[in-house]
């Protein structure tokens, strides 16, 4: 089912305005507050009057709600309003600066105005208690804040990168083998030979760690088959260390048989076989660097190497486990029954806006109610630069197709685009202007502030899981996205929704062209959706950000929408 509800603990930073009691509280049942901080010790890249947190029933994430207070200036509006954000973004983007803000603007007009991001974006957490996620968003604000420090000083952001995408694998303690004891053999002067056996045990423990990680626990993380490729890769890459050596056929004999185990259910014997074969090739690898002749110098150093890099990359899939359908069945879904237990609209329905993946996720969550004959909880839906079929276009996004093979996709189990982009910046808005092309996809000329483009840069973008971008290229695929198994086409089912659409598609999208708009927008029954383009012949332009945050949507775009929004607002 896809709407499963999740029993939320909620972590809620308030304003001022709040804890005054200026808007109603929900009763008990409906709102489990974890705690509740002042103002102060909200995170200063939030900038929204609230921020909330709200769990997932099967997930340690915590998912970050963005909370802007409608205008007592104006009347009430009658349903709080969603925004989803694009694929690796987070709630910045909506909200770039207090002259140009999106969710200013709409909760300006009247409207609760509420911006999710998902698990994996922005300010969303891991944590089991109250402190360790006021801990890490406050930790992962500062981060944020000193990647743009960095990048507008032009310093390298490698550092930014690793803490972001790198996952620590822990070493286990090993102790010296039976019959050893290391200050017997510093006292006899063999400190060559402790280091041997030092680096021997270290190497056996974590090659046996590697081998059952990968044929244990992530192969829950992966298919059956793509743990197997990955258990092939990890030997070929130790095979290449060993290539015309004489050494060669003996560590083929081994790989044999670990091909052998790993297609064996595990057991306490299957795991003793594993650490004796891991034993095997550590002693094959120190034969070759002591007695081979000529002796494969650094042999140790690189086989060493290429097990914490292989280790590393396994960790990143565990940790980067998720895709679109999980956006799709649990966060989406979340953030809906906490806004709901905290708005109490009568009807029971919110409006949502969704940029480019944001609309992508509402169009499927419409198609999904379709196809199930359910009234969605959705009152009213507003797209921005979305398609569910970018077949007919010329799509930018088609960048992501040499990684739709899952093999070549897990040997690079993340894309830090974030750290990417920081990095890129300066090379980007400086001269020579090397990736200046770069500005293109996000802003049409003109279009963007300087600064506010700077911030979309450095703040708005974050680590995208390979499986996220499997499943996305799909819909470069005939029938367009589907779901992670490849059985329902989200875009078969879209036209049996009876909610109002808007599709607003720019001139100048080079990542989803309006052309993919309209690939969605014709299968949407004519009295139910509103198909705009903006952008004209001579200009101006609108490109993909321009939609929420270029210098001229305050005053074409976000009208177009209020009033597509207030006639539905009943």
């Amino acid at each position: 089912m896809l709407l499963k509800m999740s029993t939320s603990m909620s972590v809620s930073f308030h304003s001022s305005a709040f804890c005054k009691g200026s808007l109603p509280r929900a009763t008990a049942p409906f709102r489990l507050r974890a705690f509740s901080t002042a103002v102060s010790d909200k995170p200063s890249v939030c900038t929204a009057d609230e921020l909330h947190y709200v769990s997932l029933s099967n997930s340690d994430w915590k998912l970050a709600l963005w909370r802007y207070n409608p205008s007592p200036l104006v009347p009430p509006r009658n349903h709080p309003l969603l925004l989803l954000s694009g694929v690796g973004t987070n709630a910045i983007g909506y909200d770039l600066s207090p002259e140009s803000s999106f969710a200013r603007y709409m909760s300006g007009e009247g409207f609760e105005t509420w911006i999710l991001e998902v698990r994996g974006a922005g300010l969303s957490v891991q944590g089991s208690n109250s402190k360790d996620v006021e801990q890490s968003a406050l930790a992962m604000s500062e981060k944020m804040e000193s990647a743009s420090e960095s990048a507008t000083n032009g310093a390298v952001v490698s550092n930014y990168e690793l803490n972001n995408i790198s996952c620590a694998v822990s070493e286990p303690e090993i102790s010296a083998p039976n019959g050893v004891e290391s200050a017997d053999v510093a006292v006899n002067g063999d400190l060559t030979r402790l280091a041997t056996v030092w680096d021997e045990s270290k190497l056996v423990a974590k090659l046996t760690e590697t081998f059952l990680f990968l044929s244990e626990r992530v192969s829950g993380f992966l298919g059956e088959s793509q743990s197997k490729v990955m258990f092939s890769n990890l030997l070929d890459r130790i095979s290449k260390l060993l290539v015309d050596s004489p050494l060669y056929e003996q560590f083929d004999e081994v790989r044999g048989k670990l091909s052998t185990l790993f297609e064996t259910k595990q057991n306490s014997g299957i795991t003793s076989q594993i650490t004796d074969l891991s034993q095997k090739l550590v002693n094959i690898i120190e034969e070759g660097q002591l007695s081979v002749s000529p002796p494969l110098f650094d042999l140790q150093a690189r086989f060493t190497s290429t097990i914490e890099d292989f280790q590393k990359q396994l960790d990143l899939i565990v940790k980067y486990d998720w895709d679109f359908d999980h956006y799709l069945e649990e966060d989406v879904p979340a953030a809906i029954e906490y806004i709901m237990k905290q708005s109490m609209p009568k009807d029971g329905k919110l409006l949502a806006i969704g940029h480019s993946m944001g609309g992508i996720l509402l169009y499927s969550m419409l198609s999904r109610f379709g196809f199930e004959g359910k009234e969605p909880k959705l009152a009213a839906v507003v797209t921005l630069a979305s398609s569910l079929d970018y077949t007919s276009s010329k799509s930018t996004l088609k960048l992501l197709l040499p990684l739709a093979d899952p093999a070549q996709a897990l040997n690079v189990p993340v894309v830090p685009l974030g750290a990417m982009l920081a990095a890129a910046y300066p090379l980007s808005s400086r001269p020579p202007y090397v990736f200046s092309w770069l500005n293109t996809l996000i802003s049409a000329e003109n279009m963007m502030d300087p600064d506010l483009l700077k911030r979309l840069v450095l703040n708005n973008f974050c680590t995208i899981p390979a499986k996220l971008i499997l499943q996305l290229t799909t819909a470069f695929r005939e029938r367009g996205l589907c779901n992670r198994n490849g059985t329902f086409f989200y875009k078969d089912h879209l036209h049996k929704s009876n909610t109002p659409i808007l599709a607003i598609a720019g001139d100048q999208d080079l990542i989803c062209p309006p052309e993919a708009v309209e690939e969605t927008v014709k299968i949407i029954p004519e009295h139910l959706v509103t198909y705009k383009v903006f952008g004209k012949p001579g200009g101006p332009h609108y490109a993909h950000y321009d939609l929420v945050g270029g210098r001229l949507a305050v005053e074409q775009v976000y009208p177009c929408i209020i009033d597509f929004l207030s006639c539905h607002d009943k």
